[in-house]
């Protein structure tokens, strides 16, 4: 478990974050999203007590980082691709790591072929694509197997098919029980990952949810032979109905009953569409207008 209680950070009378509270749970994929200078980063670095907090709690598994047990094993992190040395190979930068953190060297091979560097692993990663070194990097977090991965921005410079590699990644560490926390200015892309979403804009939380509520609230748009009578009908059963000249906007009915209800009337329908909310839509909305 991952979480934050009342989380601020001050630097010179300025809050960074103020009285950030969310909760990333084990099996599932957290999405943390806001726009540059939001405290996004901010965050993710007191997590891993990399910032001291001015005030609040940021807790993994219920302690602080630096009080936590072996924190190699248990936390894996991502927050700048680029940190190995350019004169160093691939698999030198992770059997370096590996001895940092106690892990057999045999690991660092698995890594490399699990994130599809085999063939460049012995290249230095002054020579690696954004790309690579981004899958280097991931590599880095997973050295432990830890339950715990706290990610910001890994699909940068990533092309289609590293996105679909590292999708799958991540769902495969949630659907084995880990905790992942993953910040990304691609939402489209994040859309199709997280469980659950955390927008920050200002330093403040405004909405912390599953991602699956974020599409109540739509509407429907109809178009059918006689919108009039459509209309009309639609309101008697209470919905709010309005109109682009072309179809209607229904709200207030679910889709089927609003296909009862044009039965009912005898009014064939040509289209019957729910309009929802997608995520970047609510993200803009928020995080746009703190």
């Amino acid at each position: 478990m991952i979480e934050t209680r009342d989380l601020t950070k001050t630097y010179r009378g300025v809050d960074a974050v103020r009285d950030v509270t969310f909760t990333a749970a084990p099996g599932r994929v957290t999405g943390f999203l806001g726009l540059n200078g939001s405290g996004k980063t901010t965050t993710m670095r007191m997590l891993l007590g990399l910032a001291r907090p001015t005030a609040g709690a940021a807790l993994i598994n219920g302690k602080r980082y630096r009080d936590l047990d072996k924190p190699l094993r248990q936390v894996g992190a991502v927050l700048e691709q680029g940190l190995s040395h350019p004169g160093q190979s691939g698999y030198s930068h992770l059997a370096t790591q590996a001895l940092l953190a106690g892990v057999p060297r045999r690991r660092v091979e698995e890594l490399l072929e699990y994130v599809g560097l085999t063939e460049a692993g012995n290249k230095s990663t002054g020579a690696y694509s954004l790309g690579m070194r981004q899958r280097l990097a991931v590599a880095t977090g997973l050295l432990t197997d830890p339950p715990v991965l706290i990610l910001d921005e890994p699909a940068n410079g990533l092309d289609p098919g590293g996105m679909a590699w590292l999708r799958a990644l991540l769902r495969e560490r949630a659907a084995a029980g880990g905790t992942v926390l993953i910040s990304s200015h691609l939402l489209g892309e994040l859309e199709q990952t997280v469980d659950d979403v955390v927008i920050i804009a200002a330093g403040r939380v405004r909405l912390a949810a599953p991602l699956a509520s974020l599409g109540g609230g739509g509407r429907l748009r109809v178009r059918g032979r006689d919108p009039h009578t459509l209309w009309l009908a639609y309101e008697r059963a209470g919905a709010t109905v309005t109109t682009d000249g072309a179809e209607l906007h229904v709200s207030g009915l679910t889709a089927e009953d609003a296909g009862e209800i044009a039965l009912q009337v005898g009014v064939p329908v040509y289209q019957l569409v729910t309009e929802v909310q997608n995520l970047q839509e609510v993200f803009l909305s928020l995080a746009a207008n703190p």
